[in-house]
C-alpha cells in the first residue's frame, strides 16, 4: 500500500498547479498503524514532487493505544507535528459500548506522552450522543478534556454505521442510544463549555484556542485545492472533483500499472454556489456578502429572500455584512444551507 500511494504520488504530481504545500493530513482509517519509517517514506516521496516551508502543518490521525514515546519521537523527527488522537470517550463504559480498543487510561496516557514530547499542536476527537450517555455524563467527558489543555478539540455526534457490532446491537435492544433531542442538548452544553473555557467555535464540529485553528481544515472549508492519496481519496479543484476507487486491491493493482484509478465529474455552477453556501455557513467566519456578490451575485437577492425567516427565528444573525448561525442555527446547519441552493432544472 506504502509503495502504491508513494507511486501514486509521481502519477498525481500536476494535480496541483501550487507546488508549494501549506498542510499535509494523514487520515482515513488508522495510519498510526503505520510504521514511522514508512510515513518518512511518504514525506520523502512528496518532498520530490513539492516544496514546503518549515513551518507546514502535519497531521497524523493516531488511536491512543497506537501511541508510544519511541513512536512519537521518531514521528516528531520525521516532521510530523500534529497529531489528532481519537479519543472518543473518557468513560469505559461509553468505549466498550461502541467497541473502541483503548481504555480511558490508555487517552489519558497518549496525551501525556505527546505533550511530554514537546507536540504542542494536538487535538483530541470527543463524541457526544453516545449509548447510554446523559448530559452529567457528557460534562464529564467535555470537563475531562478540558483539564488535558489541549489547543482543539473536535466532537461529533455519534453515527451507527451499516455492518458493525454497535449497529447490531442497537437493533437488538442491547444497546440504548439518547433520542434526538438528548443528542441536541449535549451539543448545545458543548459549545457552551468550550467557548466559556476560551475556545473559539470556529466550525460546527471543531473549537480550538485562539490562533490554533486546524490550517488542513480550514483550507477545506475555505475552497483551497487539495489532493488525495490512497483508496476512497477525494481531491479538489474549483471546477471539478476526483475521487479513487474504494477497493485496496484493485487500487494496488491499477498504480502498479501506472493508472490512476479515479472518477472525475465537473462541478457546475450551482454546486459551486452551493458548496460556497454549505461550507462557509458551518464556519464563525460565515456567508461573506462582499464575496457572494462578487462570485454569485446573480443568487444574492435569493439568498436574502430565503434566509430571512431564519434571521426572524434567530437562529441567523447578520453582523459585519456576514450571515453567521447562533449555535441553536448550527443544530439546523444542513437544513438551512439547503434551503438558500441553487437547484438547476
Amino acid at each position: 500500500m506504502v509503495t502504491a500511494i508513494c507511486k501514486e504520488i509521481d502519477l498525481q504530481k500536476d494535480f496541483l498547479t501550487n507546488k508549494n504545500l501549506t498542510t499535509i493530513y494523514f487520515g482515513g482509517g488508522t495510519p498510526s498503524l503505520l510504521e514511522t519509517s514508512e510515513i518518512n517514506q511518504i514525506l520523502e516521496r512528496l518532498s520530490k514532487n513539492y516544496s514546503w516551508e518549515n513551518n507546514i502543518e502535519i497531521t497524523l490521525e493516531a488511536n491512543p493505544d497506537d501511541i508510544t514515546t519511541e513512536k512519537i519521537s521518531k514521528l516528531r523527527a520525521g516532521g510530523v507535528n500534529r497529531l489528532s488522537i481519537g479519543i472518543q470517550s473518557f468513560i469505559d463504559s461509553e468505549l466498550l459500548a461502541s467497541n473502541r480498543a483503548h481504555n480511558s487510561d490508555e487517552s489519558l496516557k497518549a496525551v501525556q506522552i505527546c505533550q511530554d514530547a514537546g507536540i504542542d499542536n494536538l487535538s483530541i476527537d470527543i463524541i457526544y450522543g453516545m449509548p447510554s450517555s446523559t448530559q452529567d455524563s457528557w460534562q464529564y467527558n467535555i470537563d475531562k478534556a478540558l483539564e488535558l489543555d489541549v489547543d482543539h478539540i473536535s466532537s461529533y455526534a455519534l453515527t451507527v454505521e451499516p455492518k458493525t457490532f454497535l449497529n447490531h446491537m442497537v437493533k437488538k435492544g442491547g444497546i440504548l442510544l439518547p433520542k434526538e433531542m438528548e443528542v441536541n442538548k449535549q451539543y448545545l452544553q458543548l459549545i457552551h463549555s468550550l467557548t466559556t473555557a476560551g475556545y473559539d467555535h470556529y466550525e460546527i464540529s471543531n473549537f480550538a484556542k485562539p490562533s490554533k485553528y486546524a490550517v488542513h481544515n480550514t483550507n477545506y472549508w475555505m475552497s483551497v485545492p487539495y489532493l488525495g492519496l490512497g483508496p476512497s481519496a477525494h481531491s479538489y479543484q474549483p471546477t471539478f472533483r476526483q475521487w479513487n476507487i474504494n477497493n485496496n486491491a484493485k487500487y494496488i493493482k491499477s498504480i502498479s500499472k501506472g493508472i490512476i484509478p479515479s472518477e472525475r465529474e465537473q462541478t457546475k455552477y450551482a454546486d459551486q454556489f452551493n458548496e460556497y453556501i454549505m461550507t462557509r455557513l458551518r464556519t464563525m467566519w460565515g456567508v461573506d456578502l462582499n464575496e457572494l456578490n462578487n462570485r454569485f451575485s446573480s443568487e444574492l437577492n435569493n439568498v436574502h429572500k430565503n434566509i430571512a425567516k431564519y434571521i426572524k427565528s434567530q437562529h441567523v444573525l447578520l453582523e459585519d455584512n456576514h450571515y453567521r448561525l447562533t449555535p441553536k442555527g448550527k443544530l439546523l446547519a444542513d437544513g438551512i444551507a439547503s434551503d438558500l441552493f441553487l437547484v438547476e432544472e
